[in-house]
């Protein structure tokens, strides 16, 4: 296959069609805008798989993603998408950045979700932008509108999906792009690594945040919650 791109924790390879490509998801870890650098033991199948059954979620709900179906046991083969410049960030909780620029204290829960949206360039840092500002980077306000809808209807289908399993989801990271049609899909993955996951009894950090601040037990939480998921819910 021929390589495209490598980012920090995926491959992408296209595909003989060249409407679809191959992502390989990575073991390695980073944080910090690449300051950080580990590697967290099967972090790449088993984000792929979790990336599976979340993005099985919300395509129930009717958001439309790139994911086609997986391939050996760290690949999937997806649509190509024309990625949209833009990281849409869902936010449930305080945490993270958003304790950090207000000045407040993690975990209390939010009136209502929040989305944020940040423009995707490694030189800048992944800046916070206000949707005004898209037009100057070639993303109109129609489909920052659209985003908008989109990522609040993955938080609609994925928080009670996942507070089902003990699992709250206080913040997310979402990519789009659009198909060869022009529809708008959700790429990128939906995993431990762009999600934080708590654990809904006790707050224990299910997600990247246990490497971000040396806590350790990365893997082993990257395996809780493909457990949790992967489980039959509860009751049924």
């Amino acid at each position: 296959m021929k390589r495209m791109y490598e980012g920090k924790a995926k491959i992408v390879y296209q595909s003989d069609d060249p409407e679809t490509v191959h992502i390989e998801y990575k073991d390695e870890a980073t944080a910090g805008n690449g300051a950080m650098r580990g590697v967290i033991a099967r972090k790449g199948p088993m984000n792929r798989d979790i990336t599976v059954q979340l993005m099985r979620v919300v395509e129930a709900a009717g958001v439309p993603t790139h994911l086609l179906t997986e391939v050996g046991d760290r690949f999937i083969l997806a649509r190509k998408l024309r990625m949209i410049p833009l990281e849409v960030v869902v936010r449930n909780r305080i945490a993270g950045s958003l304790a950090r620029r207000l000045g407040l204290a993690e975990g209390a829960p939010l009136p209502e979700p929040i989305v944020e949206f940040y423009y995707k360039s490694d030189e800048l840092g992944d800046p916070l932008i206000v949707p005004a500002h898209a037009p100057l980077l070639g993303v109109d306000l129609e489909t920052v509108r659209a985003l908008e809808e989109l990522a609040l209807r993955v938080n609609a289908a994925l928080a009670p999906f996942l507070l089902d399993r003990g699992i709250v989801l206080v913040d997310f990271k979402l990519e789009f792009g659009r198909d060869a049609e022009g529809t708008i899909r959700l790429g990128d993955e939906i995993s431990p690594d762009t999600c934080r996951f708590w654990d809904a009894a006790t707050n224990e950090k299910l997600d990247k945040d246990r490497f971000r601040r040396g806590l350790g037990g990365e893997a082993e939480a990257y395996a809780e919650v493909l457990r949790r998921i992967a489980a039959p819910r509860p009751g049924a």
